[in-house]
């Protein structure tokens, strides 16, 4: 092997450089730094998303189970709740219901998109994430499901009956129709006092996360995808308002569901496991 100078001016050994021409030089031994071996991330396995769904269907049920029995409570809730919210001066639900239900084409597109985008948009981004980026599929499934139980509770605390219910009020859907007629099918398998909060908005919330993430951050057209989710946001709160079946509380409160899922598993649970790991290596020290 041939003697160098290294470079503290000493002698060394230079191992890397064989004396021979032609003799191949062994691999350095040990593991590649860190970094170096990238791992394609993971599908949830499928079983597991479809006992997430089953999970979720089995406890509205349950809460749908118990609307009979609290139709004059839920109805007393929405008296109170658009009273406040005309002494709050945001009480857009009446003005807008009965322009909308003079304005047949768009009541008609109001209502396909009210019954369809929620199941539709929601579920097609959800599976396209778990197919294509299942990267971020699982932090962003948990944000949805977390939004969901927060709104299941609400529910269940709060039962709210939705304008349409209320006197002076045009339900626009079951007025109009959609196509589909889907309207009546989901009238009957719904919970009708689940007004607040309304999770037509927390999806919708989700829904522009979701599209927001999918664009790489260095994408110089990231900014459409950014407009594309807070108009989709915007329209689907413009149409639970215009077409009775939401007030405006009920659409902050399903805003802020999913901004609150989002921080309790992409930043307070994230931290707290990463303390309880570090206890954990500090005990054993």
């Amino acid at each position: 092997m041939a003697v160098v100078e290294d470079e503290y001016n000493g002698a060394g050994l230079l191992s890397a450089a064989p004396d021979v021409v032609g003799v191949p030089v062994p691999a350095p031994c040990g593991p590649p730094p860190a970094g170096s071996v990238k791992t394609k991330a993971r599908r949830s396995p499928l079983v597991v998303e479809l006992a997430v769904i089953a999970f979720l269907g089995w406890i509205y049920d349950w809460l749908q189970n118990l609307a009979p029995l609290r139709v004059t409570l839920a109805l007393r809730h929405a008296r109170a709740v658009l009273s406040f919210e005309r002494r709050l001066g945001i009480a857009p639900e009446h003005f807008l219901d009965h322009w909308l239900a003079h304005q047949h084409f768009l009541a008609y597109i109001a209502s396909d998109f009210y019954d369809n985008a929620i199941f539709g948009v929601t579920l097609g981004l959800a599976a396209w994430t778990w197919w294509h980026r299942p990267d971020i599929y699982r932090p962003l499934r948990n944000d949805l499901v977390l939004a969901n139980l927060i709104g299941f509770a609400v529910f269940w605390l709060y039962p709210l009956a939705p304008p349409r219910m209320l006197p002076g009020f045009i339900d626009v859907v079951a007025k109009v129709g959609g196509l589909g007629s889907w309207h009546n099918l989901l009238i009957s398998h719904a919970d009708q006092l689940a007004a607040m909060p309304s999770m037509h908005l927390a999806w919708a919330v989700w829904c522009s996360l979701v599209v927001w993430r999918l664009v790489p951050p260095r994408r110089a057209w990231r900014w459409a995808a950014g407009l594309l989710g807070v108009l989709y946001l915007l329209t689907t709160a413009l149409v639970v308002l215009a077409t009775a079946n939401h007030y405006t509380l009920d659409v902050l409160a399903g805003t802020a569901a999913t901004i609150i899922s989002v921080v309790v598993v992409e930043v307070v649970g994230p931290r707290a496991g990463r303390r309880a790991r570090a206890a954990r290596a500090y005990q054993r020290s």
